[in-house]
């Protein structure tokens, strides 16, 4: 009997540490259980006012999540729309209003450096996060993302998957074809005095009359990755730390001046129009003027991101029925001792997102659970893909084929990416030819996809080459950055107008002269900050491929 007894116990004793074991071990969906009282989250949702999308913070795609994610763990998921070319602008009034989106995020480091350092942001618990989210947790470490996590020390953000992120594969200029036919040229230009040589035989055939759309530009990031030399030496190294950035304007360096001096080449062979500081910069905004110049058929190129459904491609071809367009070469600005070739890299991550200061536990926990339940494939399938039979149809290849559509379940900009973008940055279905057919935009007269993978193709022989490459992060704040961005990016934006236009033998003194100017208003404060910090380790380095 004392020995039943005893056997009993013991059964009992195990029993007991298996359900102890066991409850340790439930992480992720299989632990999560509705809340008891109803929870609210807040959710950021670009709105790149493009005509004809539904309103990006009450669609069929809201709603569709909080049917199949909020209502069954009780919690409110609401977007709150933010313009993309007024990010910052848009955060800052939410803030001071204490109504900061429980999710914050931004592709770019220095603005969720900038909130974090603010107070904007709160402090995270990794750990904790893995055993709500631990499919996303997963995806980060596999990404080798965990080092982007820390800034000042403390742990703020987690990041999102980009795919291919060493080409600019989702990102293509489209130029008239049939116009570079009509000056002689089969092929489009490989190399700038191609370029040149095409564009003024435009002009002189009457063809347009100012060929390339510019404007002012919107943004501080500079596109002077391709004048800078290659390879990178180590004062390079040291200039790269203190000037490149999507943040702040790098106006007083060298690669700068030579974009800009070319620039300003080009305005004097006709190739801008004269009140181009008139109009906004070639942004992908629907309202952009550069874009509705191309789209009436007065410009010879135009640059976008590419989605299946491109409403400014369709308008294109609905008012030039007649035209031919191409992928434009990633070597057509190349010039011997001026422009390397060299590209930006994107990040090695998607989206940065952090977490407001002022959501509770319950807030953030349920933050990580959105993110870890549309990570899961069978939701990310349906928010990317849509409804089969209206937005898309699966192909033979066992993929889906996107279609035209524009009813209730329409999909929004890019295939809701700026809903998916907190998973990941781009869509990836297969390998990459099978992703870029998935994006490459259906219902026009011409197919460019395998044009797409050609393109994908170049860029990456560009990456292999160590040519692309991206910005330092930083693993502290650079406080002087958020002090002084947006002041210099209007001086930026000043100076840009006035050397592209003033008479090419001023053009040296004059850069000289604003570059002075600019380190005065800041800007040599911002570099010695950078410098710092790179000295004493605290930024990533220059891939060794890259020097």
């Amino acid at each position: 009997m004392k020995k039943l007894v005893s056997v009993l116990l013991a059964l009992c004793l195990l029993l007991s540490l298996a359900s102890v074991v066991t409850a340790e071990e439930a992480t992720g969906m299989a632990a999560w259980e509705p809340f008891a009282e109803r929870v609210k989250i807040t959710v950021p949702v670009y709105d790149r006012s493009k005509a004809g999308y539904p309103a990006v913070d009450d669609n069929y795609w809201t709603k569709w999540i909080q049917e199949n994610f909020g209502e069954k763990y009780n919690i409110d998921v609401q977007y709150v729309a933010i313009p993309r070319g007024d990010v910052m602008m848009k955060y800052s009034t939410l803030i001071a209003a204490k109504e900061t989106p429980t999710i914050m995020m931004e592709y770019d480091y220095p603005k969720v450096a900038q909130w974090a350092n603010d107070g904007a942001m709160t402090t995270i618990d990794l750990e904790a996060f893995a055993k709500v989210a631990p499919t996303f947790y997963q995806a980060m470490v596999d990404n080798n993302q965990l080092g982007y996590t820390d800034i000042n020390g403390q742990t703020y953000f987690v990041l999102t998957e980009r795919p291919y992120y060493n080409t600019t594969f989702t990102y293509a200029t489209f130029v008239r074809m049939d116009w570079l036919r009509k000056v002689g040229y089969d092929h489009v230009p490989q190399n700038y005095a191609e370029q040149v040589d095409a564009i003024n035989k435009m002009i002189e055939a009457g063809l347009t009359k100012h060929p390339i759309g510019a404007g002012i530009p919107t943004s501080a990031y500079i596109t002077n990755f391709g004048f800078r030399d290659f390879p990178v030496s180590e004062d390079g190294e040291k200039e790269w730390a203190m000037h490149s950035s999507l943040g702040t304007p790098g106006f007083p360096w060298y690669p700068t001046q030579r974009l800009l001096k070319r620039a300003n080449a080009e305005y004097h062979m006709g190739w801008y129009s004269e009140e181009f500081d008139l109009d906004k910069n070639s942004s992908g905004m629907a309202t952009d003027q550069t874009q509705t110049d191309f789209i009436n058929g007065q410009t010879y190129s135009y640059g976008g991101y590419i989605s299946s459904n491109m409403a400014w491609l369709t308008a294109f071809y609905e008012n030039n029925p007649d035209a031919e367009l191409a992928i434009a070469s990633p070597y057509g600005g190349v010039e011997e001792g001026i422009n390397t070739g060299c590209l930006r890299a994107d990040n090695p991550f998607g989206m940065i997102v952090g977490f407001s200061s002022l959501a509770t536990e319950d807030q953030l926990k349920a933050a990580w659970m959105l993110m870890e339940w549309m990570i899961q494939e069978e939701n990310l399938f349906v928010l990317e893909n849509g409804v089969e039979g209206k937005t898309y149809e699966m192909g033979e290849d066992g993929l889906p084929k996107m279609l035209e559509y524009t009813g209730e379940e329409m999909m929004n900009h890019n295939n809701n990416i700026d809903m998916t973008c907190l998973v990941h940055a781009s869509k990836k279905v297969g390998t990459v030819e099978q992703t870029i057919a998935q994006m490459s935009p259906v219902g026009l007269p011409q197919d460019f996809t395998q044009a797409l993978i050609d393109n994908y193709y170049e860029l990456k022989k560009i990456a292999d080459a160590g040519m692309a490459y991206s910005d330092p992060v930083f693993a502290v704040a650079i406080e002087s950055e958020s002090e002084y961005s947006a002041s210099l990016l209007a001086l930026y934006q000043e100076y840009y107008a006035k050397l592209v236009k003033c008479d090419p033998a001023e053009f040296d003194a004059l850069f000289a002269q604003f570059s002075q100017e600019f380190l005065d208003a800041g800007y040599q404060e911002i570099m010695d900050e950078r410098l710092a910090a790179f000295e004493a380790g605290n930024t990533t380095r220059l891939p060794e491929s890259a020097k």
